[in-house]
């Protein structure tokens, strides 16, 4: 008989509060003014929070120059990003758009939404047109909590039975200051109870 090994828990360390759930989605959000001026800024803070009626949320800093678009409007489009946005995802983040155009700088195309005012990013592969239901203010960000009008991929992803392979398109993430391409597939839901 073998002799069964004590088990040593892992150390760990203990420190003040903080947002450690990572990585999250590193999206591009489109919007667009009152006037039509367009936007493009990057949001680290966005998830899904509903799937009847589906709908998602994205956390702003107020001091953002598009946080006042959305209030305005009612309207944003979230873009996926991809290993091709990485660069423009940085930038569309750490720049501001009343300083400088950043369509133009990073040489990003916008197609108009089908559903709200607020611009589609041509170059990303999945695009999800919003209406705000709701604002949280929160502290540091306001939460629009947004219910989705339209969302619109690229046929390029699309495999031989119709289904949508965003993996295809090397979607990326953020994580602690870094972008990073997501890995491999590790299984499929209910796989760990399926027969």
């Amino acid at each position: 008989m073998h002799k069964k090994e004590k088990q040593v828990p892992a150390k760990r360390q203990s420190w003040k509060p903080g947002n450690m759930l990572y990585p999250v989605p590193a999206v591009l959000v489109t919007v667009a003014g009152k006037g039509g001026d367009p936007n493009i800024f990057t949001v680290a803070w966005a998830g899904t929070i509903c799937s009847d009626p589906p709908m998602l949320s994205i956390s702003v800093r107020p001091s953002r120059y598009s946080h006042r678009m959305i209030e305005e409007t009612g309207e944003f489009v979230v873009n996926l990003t991809t290993r091709g946005l990485a660069f423009a995802t940085d930038y569309c983040g750490v720049k501001s758009g009343r300083d400088t155009d950043k369509f133009r700088d990073m040489k990003l195309h916008l197609l108009p939404g089908e559903v709200v005012k607020a611009p589609l990013l041509e170059e990303s592969p999945v695009n999800i047109e919003c209406c705000v239901k709701q604002i949280l203010r929160l502290g540091s960000h306001d939460m629009f909590l947004a219910q989705v009008a339209a969302v619109h991929a690229q046929e390029a992803y699309m495999d031989s039975k119709g289904r949508f392979r965003l993996d295809k398109a090397q979607p990326i993430a953020y994580s602690h200051g870094g972008y990073y391409l997501l890995g491999e597939k590790l299984g499929t839901f209910g796989y760990s109870v399926r027969k």
